[in-house]
């Protein structure tokens, strides 16, 4: 069997395929599926523990070794409670739901190099004499994949709010719809600031050319810095706010709508909702670390031992380095800020994210453009943040107008000037 599988490119499938490439492509899926939930029960241990300690909650701070056998209980008692499904529930819809939050995860994860050989083999490794890449498939469109899943997985959230026939899991579904159209918008511009710089969609092709040559031979060629950090700022916001993670996680406000979305589900099937946000999580970590961070580039200490060549090793222990320090930062993100109001989240995503990251796209166009054209870079990177920051002031006004614009001429309670004076004048 012959071919070049285009959903899949890997350079082991270019060629003939046979049994060994099969099993090496099972085994990547079966590896990656099983790290990816492993990760996610050490993320729930982990951000548990840590808020134990961050909020002085002795639970999972002191209950087992390291406070495991917390995660444990809640675990197990999951597993025994009683499936309940509403009456006035949509039967089939109510049971897909927490599947269509799962899978999206995973197949998104699949597009992350979780390590290789970036110095010297551009993240290659040789396995039974097959070449492949450290990552379940590499597709020419890898990034919007990305945004594909991303998009798929809030049908989870709004039809199990939607199919549990009750009114709070349903306003808890129309605010996660609404938050994640508003705040797709954003992450989508800060990933096309990647891809114009990066030239390509492929999330291998973008960690190797992270893995370039720095500046000044000590700072990396990270997307981080090459495009400027405002992207990267933008995407670690909005994607945020896809996860409906706190300070965004208004779509499961429990003051406002008891449990949210998730209201109605019990047992095996909310703990499958919470097995989704934690492995959303993991993945947009993941993402983050691959489009701005170099993915598992870094420098290879020891490339080979007893003959035995681990430099592709390195690039593992460098990905999840990267990985444990977003996670980390997530978790102290829940601990510290304190949620928003639904209009502030609009706010933000609308009038701040969306404009920023549309004009810094817009920015590093024209960077790009005055390099191929030979123009001067200095003239027009002063030129376009200039017209940039006029158009900040303008949206400013405009968003100021917007809110004030009903008022009458006043202090802008309403009332008209001199209105406390006319009303003496008439009571005398």
């Amino acid at each position: 069997m012959t071919g070049h599988f285009v959903l899949a490119a890997d350079p082991m499938l270019a060629g003939d395929i046979g049994l060994v490439e099969v099993l090496l492509t099972l085994a990547k899926v079966v590896v990656a599926f099983a790290f990816l939930l492993v990760a996610v029960m050490l993320m729930i241990w982990f951000e548990r523990k840590l808020l134990g300690g961050m909020h002085q909650r002795f639970g999972p701070t002191i209950a087992g070794p390291f406070g495991v056998l917390q995660t444990m209980a809640d675990g197990i008692k999951l597993f025994f409670k009683e499936d309940l499904v509403p009456d006035r529930s949509d039967r089939f819809v109510f049971k897909l739901a927490p599947y269509l939050s799962l899978i999206p995860a995973f197949l998104a994860f699949a597009i992350v190099p979780l390590g290789g050989d970036f110095n010297s083999r551009a993240g290659e490794v040789e396995w039974w004499g097959r070449i492949t890449y450290l990552q379940v498939a590499d597709p020419p469109v890898g990034i919007l994949l990305f945004l594909a899943m991303s998009s798929v997985a809030v049908y989870g959230v709004m039809l199990a709010g939607w199919s549990s026939g009750s009114k709070y899991p349903l306003l808890g579904s129309v605010r996660a719809s609404a938050q994640m159209v508003s705040y797709e918008a954003a992450l989508g511009l800060a990933v096309a600031s990647i891809v114009l710089v990066a030239g390509g969609l492929s999330t291998h092709d973008m960690v190797v050319a992270q893995a370039a040559e720095g500046y000044f031979g000590i700072v990396p060629r990270w997307n981080v810095i090459v495009t400027g950090l405002v992207p990267f700022i933008v995407f670690a916001i909005a994607g945020t706010a896809e996860l409906n993670r706190p300070p965004f996680d208004l779509v499961e406000a429990e003051q406002e709508l008891v449990g949210g979305f998730h209201t109605e589900y019990s047992s095996i099937r909310f703990a499958l909702f919470f097995l989704a946000e934690f492995m959303n999580t993991i993945t947009m970590s993941a993402i983050i670390v691959t489009l701005f961070l170099g993915g598992p580039s870094g420098p290879a200490l020891v490339s080979e031992i007893g003959g035995f060549g681990i430099a592709w090793a390195w690039g593992v222990v460098w990905f999840f380095l990267k990985l444990f320090v977003l996670l980390f930062c997530f978790v102290w993100m829940r601990a510290t800020l304190p949620r928003f109001r639904y209009d502030q989240l609009m706010n933000l995503g609308w009038k701040l994210l969306i404009p920023v990251a549309l004009g810094w796209f817009l920015f590093l166009a024209a960077l790009e453009v005055s390099r191929d054209r030979g123009w001067n870079t200095l003239a027009v990177t002063t030129v376009t943040l200039v017209a940039f920051g006029l158009a900040g002031l303008l949206l400013a006004q405009a968003v100021r107008r917007g809110r004030h614009g009903g008022d009458p001429p006043g202090d802008g309670s309403g009332e008209p000037a001199g209105g406390d004076a006319q009303r003496i004048g008439e009571r005398n």
